[in-house]
């Protein structure tokens, strides 16, 4: 006799996931269930969300690496489980992070003897490795200023303010106060010769940025240095310079080598750069290098003992994974000069493509430069019409993810779009990215301008100013305005089949 059973709800083996109970069943959002769920019904609910994700390659926002080597992602996988800051127990990827940090530091040009070691530490993002930096620079100042009998209350930052929002946060956070140079139009970086100037006493550092977020422009740290050599020299002050290579330091020392911006000028005792943009690591590592041991104070390095060693440790946070470390040697070593040069060279004759093709619309303003971080920063020459906010909006249908924004004080009037231009970001790519914005650019040419006041008000003009009259046009005006959009859906629902 064949004994046979019937398949219960409880037998999930059986199922395949879609056919389970799981797929139909919801969960609650932001409690923890009370029953356990199949492994495969869990991660196919996980993925399917996440296919609402917008795809990392496209997302031209963001500076961050989106692609690596298949040999590198191995290696990565194979050291998720390892915790960065138990030293004793994974030396050898301790021995990397050394590693790196005396790579880059020449690299930055560091003033290092044949057996000195550089001074650095491996962080989280560029954020910690400022908010490091701006600690060490404090304490100093704090040291100084004791030593000398005078106050120590109301150190300041002096820095452009186009600075990445870290600075702002460290500010905030560690009670000083940021002293910002405002932009103007046409000029979106700081400007060193009225930074100089609002340097004071208490100033524990000016800080440069090689590579601003809003345009990729390099800032003239070489000037900046030399104005600030001599308001020291006429003061008496030893105010040094801080450099937030957090985009550019992995781009400026491979194709423009003869730049000097880092440790070759004297008042320059920190930089940070992130890993995860040029440094070409996928999101979670950034580095500091100190000029000299001097530049670090040592009350602030903490020794533990309890992971079994004595272990010095300079961090705002402690457990964190070691992929992204081994990720960056693994870089470093398979690259090498050559390698990277040839990517960067990659994304500044890419970058250059894209702007061409912009300028050839004749419909665009390049607000950013050549030299600097492979990017591009445009605006629309007329945008009485649409603005840079509708075009963003309107490349999403595309795939595209092209942030819109405002520059900062005093040029917040000027509204700009930018394209970061990434390792994988290719020439098909660019050439492709042209042609939807022109289709984007057509499309907005055949529709109605923006609903404003300026249309409010000429309604209103033309009826004398009655208000009641001028309600009703309103009204009308409305009305025109949606049965036309209605009409232009339908039609597009007619003619295009994907939205």
């Amino acid at each position: 006799m064949v004994l046979s059973k019937t398949a219960s709800d409880s037998d999930v083996s059986v199922h395949s996931t879609f056919a389970s109970r799981y797929v139909r069943a919801p969960l609650p959002r932001f409690k923890l269930a009370e029953n356990s769920i199949p492994k495969e019904a869990a991660f196919q609910i996980i993925n399917d969300e996440l296919m609402l994700d917008g795809n990392p390659r496209l997302n031209l926002a963001s500076f961050v690496t989106t692609w690596m080597e298949p040999e590198c992602d191995k290696l990565m996988m194979a050291s998720i489980n390892k915790n960065y800051v138990d030293m004793d127990e994974y030396p050898v990827t301790t021995e990397l992070q050394n590693r790196c940090v005396n790579i880059i530091a020449h690299l930055f040009n560091a003033p290092l003897g044949d057996s000195e070691t550089a001074v650095g530490v491996g962080t989280v993002g560029s954020s910690e490795a400022i908010m490091l930096a701006g600690l060490a620079f404090k304490r100093k100042w704090q040291n100084k200023r004791k030593e000398e009998g005078k106050p120590y209350d109301k150190p300041n930052i002096v820095t452009g303010a186009n600075v990445q929002v870290c600075w702002e946060k460290f500010a905030r956070y560690f009670e000083v106060e940021l002293k910002e140079v405002k932009l103007r139009e046409g000029y979106y970086v700081m400007d060193p010769e009225k930074a100089v100037e609002m340097v004071d006493e208490n100033t524990i550092c000016v800080a440069a940025i090689l590579g601003s977020t809003l345009n990729g422009e390099f800032e003239n740290v070489k000037l900046l240095n030399d104005l600030l050599v001599k308001k020291n020299k006429e003061t008496g002050w030893d105010t040094p310079i801080h450099v937030d290579a957090a985009s550019g330091g992995f781009i400026a020392p491979f194709i423009y080598p003869e730049l000097e911006w880092d440790f070759r000028l004297p008042l320059v005792k920190s930089i940070n750069v992130s890993g995860h943009k040029y440094g070409l690591v996928y999101a979670g590592v950034g580095w500091v290098i100190w000029r000299n041991k001097e530049d670090l104070p040592e009350e602030l390095i903490f020794h533990i003992n309890y992971l079994g060693s004595d272990q010095p440790t300079f961090t705002l946070n402690f457990s964190k994974g070691s992929s992204q470390i081994i990720a960056q040697y693994y870089q470093l070593i398979r690259l090498g000069y050559e390698g990277y040069r040839n990517v960067m060279e990659n994304c500044r004759e890419n970058m250059i493509v894209l702007k061409q093709g912009l300028e050839k619309t004749g419909r665009f303003n390049i607000v950013s430069k050549e030299d600097g971080v492979p990017l591009v920063a445009f605006s629309l020459n007329d945008n009485s019409r649409h603005d840079e906010f509708e075009i963003s909006d309107m490349l999403r249908r595309f795939g595209w993810i092209v942030p819109a924004y405002t520059m900062p004080p005093d040029a917040q009037h000027i509204t700009v779009l930018r394209v970061v231009i990434r390792e994988d970001f290719s020439r098909t790519l660019a050439e492709r990215l042209v042609q939807d914005i022109q289709k984007v650019l057509h499309e907005l040419d055949t529709l109605p301008s923006r609903i404003n006041s300026k249309i409010a008000a000429s309604i209103g003009e033309n009826v004398n100013n009655e208000t009641l009259v001028t309600k009703h046009c309103d009204i009308e005006a409305t009305r025109k305005i949606a049965t036309y959009w209605r009409k232009y859906v339908l039609d597009k629902k007619k003619t295009n089949g994907v939205c």
